[in-house]
């Protein structure tokens, strides 16, 4: 039979105890150890990131910017209205080649035409005054030199005789009388003879006074029909230089004002790239630095000629002068790609410009492991920056590899594995 043993019972008790507690000192040791640990570094695709290696010497610092051409002010010709007209014909339409006499519309204005045959009488009207005046002038000049003449002549007599009773009187023949009658009559002449001079001069100094007055109102007449004229023939429009058509905003029939463009001709051979450079950019933007356009048809190298004060829209206008004939098919209002070199840097450390990131700044990156697996965040002090590459002042050396594509998803974590 058997014999209960009591004891039994209480030592595999005892060890149920204490197996139950290693077990659960195992467990929270396990559950301390895996909280303690770092998530694994996640992987990343190595044909998705964009990568660089960091090299050291010259950099050329350069700004990029979008635009089109556009004509040259200096040989563009925008035709203004100089009265207010109807337009009848229209001769010319855009895209057309034009010579600087070709005509391309014609105005009406009946009040302008009304008004240069009023000009043209009116000064018709002035020279025919003028000459008038003239004549008689000289007439009555002609009178008085004639008077002026008689009393000269007069004059001349009265002294040859007072110089000859001078003799006779000298020599006895004749008395102290009749010497001295001849003698006042000489001094009479004498002094009529000066007094006509001096009106004869200031008589034609007159006569010079009231023919500039009244050339004066000729060439007023003068200027007022060739403005008047001038008027009449614009109505009339011409190209004005040799060039391209490339805009007649109007239709037959329309009233017009002053000032009203009438039609935009261009020399298609003088163009410019007007471009818009971010505006955190173009502060080092000056005159006569290099760039370079591209038409997508070719590039040409030009020249900044001009840089906009404003600011507009958060970019800055600068127009570059093309020093270089153009591609084939450049014409006003292309799109095209422009490229400002803006300073040369001599050996200094740089790398390809990242996704993100503005020069004069410190950023994150990814520089990669020797053996290309995996990569480590590091903070990275950069400098000045150019459109491809930006310069490393502190936190990477020349042959670390970095990615410079955009990680802002992997934010929350210091390191990557490439896969």
């Amino acid at each position: 039979m058997d014999i209960a043993r009591p004891e039994f019972k209480q030592q595999k008790r005892r060890r149920q105890i204490i197996w139950g507690m290693v077990g659960l000192v195992c467990l929270g040791g396990v559950t301390v150890g895996v909280s303690r640990l770092k998530p694994a570094a996640p992987e990343v695709e190595r044909s998705t990131v964009w990568t660089d290696t960091v090299k050291r010497g010259p950099m050329l610092r350069q700004v990029r910017g979008l635009g089109s051409l556009i004509p040259s002010q200096e040989f563009t010709r925008q035709i203004p209205a100089e009265t207010e007209a109807t337009v009848v014909r229209i001769l010319k339409l855009p895209g057309s080649q034009v010579k600087a006499d070709t005509l391309l519309l014609e105005m009406s204005n009946p009040q302008v035409e009304q008004a240069a045959v009023d000009a043209r009488l009116q000064l018709k009207a002035a020279e025919a005054e003028y000459q008038s005046l003239r004549v008689t002038l000289q007439s009555n000049l002609m009178n008085q030199k004639a008077g002026a003449a008689t009393v000269n002549s007069d004059y001349t007599q009265a002294r040859l005789q007072s110089d000859t009773d001078k003799a006779l009187y000298d020599l006895g023949v004749i008395s102290g009388m009749a010497y001295k009658n001849s003698k006042s009559k000489s001094d009479e002449l004498t002094t009529r003879n000066n007094i006509e001079g001096e009106r004869l001069d200031i008589n034609q100094k007159a006569i010079e006074s009231q023919l500039a007055q009244q050339q004066a109102k000729v060439d007023q007449m003068r200027v007022l029909a060739e403005l008047k004229q001038k008027q009449l023939d614009a109505l009339k429009v011409r190209a004005g230089i040799d060039g391209d058509l490339v805009d007649v905003p109007l239709q037959v029939g329309q009233h017009v004002l002053p000032g009203t463009e009438l039609a935009k001709v261009i020399q298609p051979n003088h163009l410019i790239a007007q471009l818009k450079i971010a505006e955190t950019q173009a502060r080092d933007v000056q005159i006569g630095q290099p760039a370079l356009v591209d038409t997508h048809n070719g590039t040409v190298s030009g020249s900044v000629m001009r840089v906009d004060p404003a600011v507009q829209n958060g970019t800055v206008t600068v127009d570059v002068k093309l020093t270089r004939e153009l591609p084939k098919g450049a014409r006003p209002d292309l799109s095209v790609d422009g490229t400002i070199d803006l300073e040369r840097l001599d050996n200094v450390l740089y790398v390809g410009r990242p996704a993100f990131g503005q020069e004069s700044s410190t950023i994150s990156l990814f520089k990669l492991d020797p053996d290309g697996k995996g990569g480590v965040r590091v903070p990275v002090k950069v400098g000045r920056a150019s459109v491809n590459s930006i310069q490393i002042l502190e936190g990477l050396h020349e042959g670390d590899m970095v990615i410079l594509s955009d990680m802002s998803r992997y934010d929350n974590t210091d390191r990557i594995r490439l896969d």
